[in-house]
C-alpha cells in the first residue's frame, strides 16, 4: 500500500512538472519569444558602454501601454553612470560617491523606456515609445526597443566582465519568464553605406517566453456565436472571466446605465490600468462575436465583431488570431489587415487580423464606440464545406495573444435537421388522416 501511494504521488508530481515546463509553449506561435541582446560597444576607464536591444519575435503578442519594465541583478558591484533612451525607476544609495553621482547604484535596477517627445540628445534609435513594442507579425520595424547604458565598477576586458543575472521582464504585468544570459558571438554592425563592418566587444542574449497562466489567473476574452440558419445566439459562457459578486475583486464592474459613469471612470486615475468592466454575464473585458451571415452558391460570408467592455482601456494596435480550416480559401476581407500564419508549414488554417492605421487600429474603451468589425468572404471547397456539426465556427480565437474561451461545442447553433422536419410533417399528416377518417365514420 505504501508503495502504491508513493507511485501515485510521483506520477502527480511529474504531471505538475510537465505542465509547468510546457505552459509557455504556444501551438500557433511555437518559436515566439522576446530576445534581449546586450552588446558591449566600447570600454570605459572603469567599465563599458552597452546597447541593449529587445526584439519581439512573437507573431501576434505585443507589449501595450504602460509598456515594458526590465530588471536584472548585477554579478558584482556595478553601477550605472548614465543611460540614453531609458531610465531606472530608482537611483538607490549613491552616498559613497563624491563629485560625479551615478544614475543608479542599486544592485537590482529596474529600467523603463522614455516617453515620446523626449529631447533628441537623450534618444537613440528605437527608443522612447513609452515601452510599447509591436508584434513581429504586424510590423517588424516597430517590434524593437533599444537603450544605451554606461556601466561602471565593472570589468574592462572580455575576461573580467560578468554578465548580469536574474533577468525579469514585465510587459506591463507578469507573464514572461527569462532564461539566463548566454554569451554569444559578438554582433556585427554595418555602416549606412554598407561598405564597412564593425563588431561589438562582447555580446550576450537573454530569451524570455510568455505564459498566459502566469500573466493572469482568469481569462481575458471570450467568444459568442450566431448564424443565419438558426435563431439561437450562443453567448459567452457564464462567469468566463469572473462573476458579479458585490465586495469582491471580480465584482468590480459598472452598469452601463450608471448615472455617474463618467465620474466613476475618471476617478480611477491616469496611471491605473486595472480593468473596470461593464457588468455582464461573462465579465470579460473583450468579447469576439462570430456570425455566419450569408450563404452563396460558391461562397459564404462571416461577420466578426470585437467589443470592448473595459472602461479603463483603449487597445492600441490590437490583433485577432482565428483558426478555421477555410482560411486557405479566404477571398476577401473588409476593413482589417490579414496575414496567414503557418506554424506547421503546409497547413494554412490560421489567420492574423488587425486594424488599419488611423481607421480602426484603436479599439476604444467600453461604450458606443467600443467595437470594431469586419466581414470575411470565403470560397467553398465542396470536398470539405458544410454547415453541420459546427464546422462554420472557429476552432480557436486569440485576442492580443491571449486564448479566448469558446462556448461548449454542444451549444453551437445547429443546422435545421431535414429528417426532423420530415418526421414532424409525416406525423402531422397521419394525425390529419386519422381525424378525417373519424369524422367520415361519425357522419355515416
Amino acid at each position: 500500500m505504501e508503495f502504491f501511494r508513493s507511485t501515485i504521488l510521483l506520477v502527480f508530481l511529474l504531471s505538475c512538472f510537465s505542465f509547468s515546463a510546457t505552459d509557455a509553449f504556444d501551438a500557433l506561435d511555437p518559436n515566439g519569444n522576446i530576445t534581449i541582446k546586450w552588446d558591449v560597444i566600447s570600454w570605459s576607464p572603469d567599465g563599458y558602454v552597452a546597447v541593449v536591444t529587445m526584439f519581439n519575435f512573437q507573431q501576434y503578442r505585443h507589449i501595450q501601454a504602460p509598456g515594458w519594465t526590465l530588471g536584472w541583478t548585477w554579478a558584482k558591484k556595478e553601477v550605472i553612470w548614465g543611460m540614453v533612451g531609458a531610465q531606472t525607476t530608482e537611483q538607490g544609495d549613491c552616498s559613497k560617491f563624491k563629485g560625479n553621482i551615478p544614475h543608479c547604484c542599486k544592485r537590482d535596477p529596474t529600467v523603463i523606456d522614455l516617453l515620446p517627445g523626449t529631447p533628441y540628445n537623450q534618444q537613440i534609435a528605437n527608443c522612447c515609445k513609452g515601452g510599447v513594442i509591436n508584434s513581429w507579425g504586424q510590423d517588424p520595424e516597430t517590434a524593437v526597443s533599444s537603450f544605451q547604458v554606461s556601466v561602471g565598477s565593472a570589468g574592462t576586458t572580455n575576461k573580467t566582465v560578468r554578465v548580469p543575472k536574474n533577468f525579469t521582464l514585465k510587459a506591463p504585468g507578469p507573464g514572461y519568464t527569462c532564461g539566463p544570459a548566454k554569451v554569444v558571438k559578438p554582433t556585427k554592425f554595418f555602416t549606412n553605406d554598407g561598405r564597412r563592418v564593425t563588431q561589438a566587444m562582447m555580446t550576450w542574449n537573454i530569451t524570455c517566453t510568455y505564459s498566459q497562466f502566469l500573466a493572469q489567473k482568469t481569462p481575458t476574452c471570450c467568444v459568442s456565436l450566431s448564424s443565419f440558419y438558426n435563431d439561437t445566439i450562443v453567448p459567452c459562457p457564464t462567469c468566463t472571466c469572473g462573476c458579479q459578486k458585490n465586495g469582491t475583486q471580480h465584482g468590480n464592474c459598472v452598469d452601463q446605465d450608471e448615472p455617474h459613469l463618467a465620474s466613476v471612470v475618471s476617478g480611477l486615475g491616469k496611471n491605473n490600468y486595472a480593468p473596470l468592466v461593464q457588468c455582464t454575464s461573462h465579465m470579460c473585458p473583450i468579447r469576439i462575436h462570430w456570425h455566419v451571415k450569408l450563404n452563396y452558391k460558391e461562397y459564404w460570408r462571416v461577420k466578426v465583431t470585437i467589443t470592448n467592455f473595459n472602461y479603463n482601456m483603449n487597445y492600441t494596435q490590437w490583433n485577432l488570431v482565428v483558426q478555421h480550416p477555410n482560411f486557405d480559401n479566404l477571398t476577401q476581407l473588409f476593413s482589417f489587415h490579414y496575414k496567414s500564419l503557418t506554424p506547421y508549414g503546409a497547413i494554412n488554417d490560421t489567420a492574423m487580423l488587425w486594424g488599419m492605421k488611423f481607421y480602426n487600429d484603436l479599439l476604444m474603451q467600453a461604450g458606443p464606440l467600443g467595437n470594431v468589425q469586419s466581414e470575411l468572404l470565403f470560397r467553398k471547397d465542396m470536398s470539405t464545406f458544410t454547415f453541420e456539426k459546427g464546422w462554420a465556427f472557429p476552432h480557436r480565437v486569440y485576442f492580443n495573444g491571449d486564448n479566448c474561451v469558446m462556448p461548449q461545442p454542444d451549444s453551437y447553433p445547429y443546422m435545421p435537421n431535414t429528417g426532423t422536419v420530415w418526421k414532424f410533417s409525416s406525423l402531422k399528416l397521419v394525425v390529419m388522416l386519422m381525424l378525417s377518417t373519424a369524422f367520415f365514420f361519425a357522419t355515416v
